[in-house]
């Protein structure tokens, strides 16, 4: 990428309202424009415009079922990108102003695209490396014999092919360190929901934890949340 692209790139993304447009499709849905107008809280035709611009650049792709268009981020890697920027946000200077009941829900439990993130997806990426069934490097992570058998026990499933790295490393914007991402994070994420352990909240990004959950994170990988 030259110094124009990324300039282009992070124009984009500067926007306020592109901002609320992708941080709206953070969770990996697909949406309509007036849905994304209504959460960048801009007329249709000003959203319209920048979704125009974003699909262009990349960041965005649309989905037309029929009549209808929707929109979703263009892969793992914007989502990624956007994590990162968040992470750089959190760690600059504070400014004092009391925490949210919504922000201490989205510090809990949220997604991150398609994999967990906030302290459950933190204590996830923990567990498993403390019983070295995942081991992180630099470069990604691997999944042991041992964590393919949990895995397997667990229920997950994973794709027969993907183009995704099997497992990788995200940094979590709120609490400053990894969760599980790529086919990993997004299986584990995926049958969690499957086995009632999650649930979505009202704000997209936010999850509650419920009571069946709660006892399955701690029978399953030993923490309390």
């Amino acid at each position: 990428m030259t110094a124009p692209q990324m300039a282009e790139i992070a124009a984009l993304v500067g926007d306020p309202a592109r901002a609320n447009i992708l941080s709206t499709l953070f969770d990996g849905r697909a949406l309509t424009a007036t849905e994304l107008s209504l959460a960048a809280r801009v007329t249709p035709q000003t959203a319209s415009s920048h979704l125009a611009r974003m699909t262009q650049a990349g960041l965005l792709v649309v989905l037309k079922q029929g009549r209808h268009r929707y929109y979703r981020l263009a892969s793992p890697l914007v989502a990624q990108m956007l994590e990162g920027i968040m992470a750089v946000a959190a760690a600059a200077p504070p400014r004092y102003r009391p925490r949210t009941a919504q922000e201490d829900r989205l510090r809990l439990a949220r997604t991150c695209y398609d994999h967990f993130a906030g302290i459950l997806g933190v204590s996830i990426a923990d567990a498993l490396c403390e019983r070295r069934h995942v081991i992180l490097s630099d470069d990604g992570g691997e999944v042991t014999e041992s964590g393919l058998a949990f895995l397997n026990d667990l229920g997950a499933r994973f794709p027969a092919q993907t183009r995704r790295p099997f497992c990788r490393h995200c940094l979590d914007w709120t609490e400053r360190r990894f969760h599980l991402s790529g086919v990993v994070g997004a299986a584990i994420t995926a049958r969690c929901f499957d086995l009632g352990w999650v649930r979505r909240e009202r704000h997209p990004r936010a999850l509650q934890i419920t009571p069946k959950g709660r006892e399955g994170f701690r029978r399953s990988f030993g923490f309390s949340i």
